[in-house]
């Protein structure tokens, strides 16, 4: 998985998004208690606005939270509900990619879009193994077929390298990538949804692939697996780190926060 480090971290983190800061407050006995007793929807002029004990809840940067989406705006009301006696950031994933959205998904969207873009010219599904055997079949498996739709359905070829020698993908295919993103993502809760999933995986063709048709609970968690092979492969030789296994819980969270935003809003 890529360790690229994005320019609009900061948007994530201020938002309370970023999954590895999020696992921390979890360690920490200082989380702030619950204050409401009952989240619900209230529709005001075609906007669905999220309320704690009827009043109106807010991002970081004090907008009001709320989404032009039914689906979404219910979903941010049910993960209130479900809070415990504690705020625990890392259980409201959907809340928090609505307020990077509202925060900053607008304003800087081209900005967003090319980070997609970006992501794709170092593209986890373009990095292949040498060795062992059994891992490049693997690889092979899992990741083909997603860039085989991406040349078939798309038109956009990308190449790929063993190894970690870096492999320049061709600028019009990486413009292409940027262009379907910039289709598919047809709201500011999108283009969130669509950067976040690709730094979480570290790939813009699986984040793409979680905006084709008939997206459903399933193929967002088949996706979410093909961006962990080489991790899945390692954990089978080596055991499993309980540590390294909460923080992929929490990230998960978020991708299928990410993936039930883009099945909403797809365009």
């Amino acid at each position: 998985m890529s360790d690229k480090t994005s320019p609009f971290d900061a948007i994530f983190t201020e938002t309370g998004l970023d999954p590895n800061e999020a696992a921390q407050r979890t360690m920490r006995p200082d989380l702030p208690k619950r204050f409401w007793k009952e989240a619900s929807v209230d529709e005001r002029n075609g906007v669905f606005h999220v309320l704690l004990d009827g009043r109106s809840a807010r991002s970081p940067g004090r907008n009001t939270l709320a989404s032009r989406h039914l689906q979404i705006a219910e979903r941010m009301a049910l993960e209130w509900n479900a809070v415990g006696e504690q705020l625990d950031p890392s259980l409201l994933p959907l809340t928090k990619l609505v307020n990077v959205a509202l925060d900053g998904g607008t304003d800087h969207r081209e900005a967003l879009l090319d980070e997609v873009r970006s992501y794709a010219g170092t593209d986890l599904l373009c990095y292949r193994a040498e060795r062992p055997q059994g891992l490049v079949d693997r690889q092979s498996t899992v990741w083909d077929p997603y860039l085989d739709r991406l040349k078939t359905h798309h038109r956009i070829t990308m190449k790929q390298a063993a190894g970690v020698m870096h492999v320049a993908q061709d600028e019009p295919m990486l413009d292409a990538v940027r262009a379907l993103a910039d289709r598919r993502a047809g709201d500011a809760e999108a283009v969130a949804a669509l950067v976040l999933a690709t730094s979480l995986t570290g790939s813009a063709v699986l984040a793409l692939a979680l905006t084709e048709p008939g997206m459903d609970d399933g193929r967002a968690k088949t996706i979410w697996q093909a961006a962990h092979v080489d991790e899945d492969w390692n954990r089978a030789q080596w055991g499993e780190d309980a540590e390294a296994t909460a923080l992929r819980e929490t990230r998960w969270r978020d991708f299928e926060a990410a993936a039930f935003v883009l099945s909403v809003t797809r365009s």
